[in-house]
């Protein structure tokens, strides 16, 4: 007999051009096409009312940046062999508050003056990347709506899709990149479809053309967050670390797959 709790909707969830692109799934079986969403609140409350939503992007912000970022960031990174680089620092919450702020306009002034703050509240006096500060819109967006819904914290888990892989691949760091110089690298790409088949996601949805608005590898990335959701309804998946630090709102940091 299939339980209640066999019957709930998961949601893998990466960032992308339009907004977020979500894979909705059963535990162990129905997986259904991927969907845009202008804002990470709709996942939420999309029809199908995800029970655990595994979303590629940092939650919980510290107040004060530990040596080489969260402790989350430090553990994880040498798992990925090559591609610990794929893990972001992300600074302190000052720091990511100042990035988004309305002023100044300009990017780069802001981007300076956000890095200037981040040295200040970093143990090891260290800033943060460019790539980091073009994601910190989205980490905004999210910490924004669980701060506001804190009966929503339980249900939405950090994770990695290069973590992901690692764990579909035997705990083995994968060799070949998805990406090359910002460009999609096929054997990397076909590599991860392998494991995505072999974790048991659709052929259909592995080889799909993303909708518009997303690229082929926020589509990989939204797979591999659902396969983390799973194992995480499964009981099996790992929290890097365990237990978690909370930041000054309770929200936890740290990192599953």
């Amino acid at each position: 007999m299939t339980s209640d709790r066999d019957n709930r909707w998961l949601a893998g969830v990466d960032g992308c051009r339009a907004g977020w692109i979500a894979v909705f799934g059963r535990p162990d079986g129905e997986v259904r096409p991927p969907r845009l969403f202008e804002r990470f609140s709709d996942i939420i409350d999309a029809d199908e009312k995800p029970a655990i939503v595994a979303i590629d992007v940092p939650i919980g912000l510290p107040a004060q940046s530990p040596d080489k970022g969260r402790l989350a960031e430090s553990a994880v990174r040498p798992m990925l062999g090559d591609r610990k680089s794929s893990v972001f620092r992300i600074p302190s919450r000052r720091a990511v508050e100042a990035s988004v702020a309305a002023e100044p306009a300009d990017d780069s002034a802001r981007f300076k003056r956000a890095c200037q703050i981040a040295r200040q509240t970093a143990d090891d006096g260290k800033a943060f990347s460019k790539q980091s500060f073009y994601i910190l819109n989205k980490v905004v967006e999210v910490d924004a709506f669980l701060r506001g819904h804190p009966e929503d914290v339980a249900l939405v888990y950090e994770t990695h899709p290069e973590l992901a892989f690692v764990r579909m691949n035997g705990d083995e760091p994968l060799r070949e990149p998805k990406k090359l110089k910002s460009q999609v690298h096929p054997p990397g790409l076909d590599l991860r479809r392998g494991l995505l088949r072999r974790a048991g996601v659709p052929d259909g949805l592995v080889t799909m053309t993303p909708p518009k608005g997303a690229g082929l590898d926020d589509l990989i990335d939204a797979l591999a967050c659902l396969v983390t959701a799973r194992r995480i309804h499964a009981g099996v998946a790992r929290c890097h670390p365990d237990p978690p630090p909370r930041d000054e709102h309770g929200l936890p940091m740290a990192i599953w797959a």
